[in-house]
C-alpha cells in the first residue's frame, strides 16, 4: 500500500500515523531510536506490507503489471490500490478526502522535529502538490507515476502505467475492494493488540 492507505489504516493516535507514514525510510532495528507510538506505527507499516505483499489478490494485480514493469509492479499497485481509495474514499471515511488530508499536512508540520531528513525534505513538495487528494484522479496517479519513474532515472517506464490502469480499471478495482476489506480488518487486530 501507498502513503494514503497506510495513513488511513493507523487509527487516530498521530504518533502511529507518523510512524507508519515515515516507516519506508528506517531501516531495521534503527525503529528503535523512535518514541513508543511511533515505534508501533513502523512495525504496523510492516505488517501491512507483509500482509499485501502475500497475498493472492494483490499477487493476481502485479501478475498483469509483470511483463511491463516487472519488479516494479508491486509499487505500481500500491499506487493503483491508493488510487481507488481516495476515489472511493466516502465508503471509507465520513471525514472528506481533503479534509483529512490537510489534518494529516497539519500534523506533520506539527511534529517536524522529530521527522527523519528525509521525510522532512519531502513534505513541501506532498503539501504543496496535494498528494493524498491528487491521488484520486487519473492525472493525478499520471503525475505520481511519472513522479516516482524519475526516481528510477526513467528505468522502470511506470510514466507508462495510467494505460494499464485505464486498460484494466475494473478489473483493478474490483481487486482492491476485495483485497482492502481484509486489510482493513487484519489491520484493526494489528491496532487492537497494541498496548
Amino acid at each position: 500500500m501507498n502513503f494514503l492507505a497506510h495513513i488511513y489504516l493507523s487509527g487516530e493516535d498521530e504518533f502511529i500515523r507518523i510512524g507508519n507514514f515515515i516507516a519506508d525510510g528506517i531501516k531495521g532495528k534503527k525503529y528503535r531510536e523512535f518514541p513508543e507510538k511511533i515505534q508501533q506505527g513502523i512495525i504496523l507499516h510492516r505488517e501491512i506490507d507483509s500482509f499485501t505483499d502475500h497475498h493472492p489478490v494483490v499477487r493476481q494485480s502485479t501478475k498483469r503489471l509483470h511483463a511491463n514493469y516487472s519488479h516494479y509492479s508491486g509499487v505500481i499497485v500500491d499506487m493503483y490500490y491508493d488510487h481507488f481509495l481516495a476515489h472511493n474514499w466516502e465508503q471509507y471515511s465520513d471525514i472528506p478526502l481533503e479534509a483529512f488530508a490537510e489534518d494529516f499536512y497539519e500534523m506533520l508540520q506539527r511534529n517536524y522535529d522529530i521527522l527523519p531528513e528525509r521525510t522532512k525534505n519531502m513534505i513541501p513538495y506532498m503539501i504543496k502538490d496535494n498528494w493524498l487528494v491528487g491521488y484520486a484522479s487519473l492525472e493525478g496517479m499520471d503525475r505520481a507515476l511519472t513522479q516516482m519513474n524519475r526516481r528510477t532515472s526513467y528505468k522502470a517506464h511506470m510514466d507508462l502505467a495510467v494505460n494499464d490502469l485505464r486498460e484494466h480499471y475494473k478489473y483493478f478495482e474490483n481487486e482492491f475492494t476485495e483485497f482492502f476489506k481484509e486489510l482493513i480488518i487484519f489491520t484493526k487486530s494489528k491496532l487492537a493488540d497494541q498496548p
